[in-house]
């Protein structure tokens, strides 16, 4: 059986956290009400489709840090655990440079920062444990 890696588990959980706030949460703040607004169909089918996209793409990386980390599938693949780390620190980029640029506090990238800090870590643990 192949050892564990505990910060992948860790960054996994997180993701998996940030998945479910991203489907409830978003679709009551974020999806429920524009779509309440005088926004061509076009542009909120699109709007729509993109949250979707982002929605799946945080499943499928839980899936994928939560194999590796428990040793299972994926856990050899360390070119494809590095891109999922890579990006998690790049989607931190988009809000922080909205923030600054609207004055807001746009706090999204809290959640995957620590999720991209843990899979680096992790990283770095498997080519120390190898």
């Amino acid at each position: 059986m192949k050892a564990r890696n505990k910060y992948w588990i860790t960054a996994g959980i997180l993701n998996l956290i940030t998945f479910f706030l991203h489907l409830i949460g978003g679709q009551l703040d974020l999806v429920n009400p524009m779509l309440e607004t005088s926004l061509s169909v076009e542009k909120s089918a699109q709007l729509v489709g993109a949250w979707n996209m982002v929605t799946i793409i945080l499943i499928a990386t839980s899936y994928i840090l939560l194999s590796a980390g428990f040793g299972k599938k994926y856990s050899a693949n360390i070119e494809l655990i590095k891109m999922v780390g890579y990006l998690n620190l790049s989607f931190c980029l988009p809000f922080i440079i909205a923030g600054f640029y609207y004055g807001l506090l746009v706090p999204q990238w809290i959640f995957f920062l620590p999720i991209g800090i843990f899979i680096m870590i992790g990283l770095k643990k498997n080519t120390e444990n190898a």
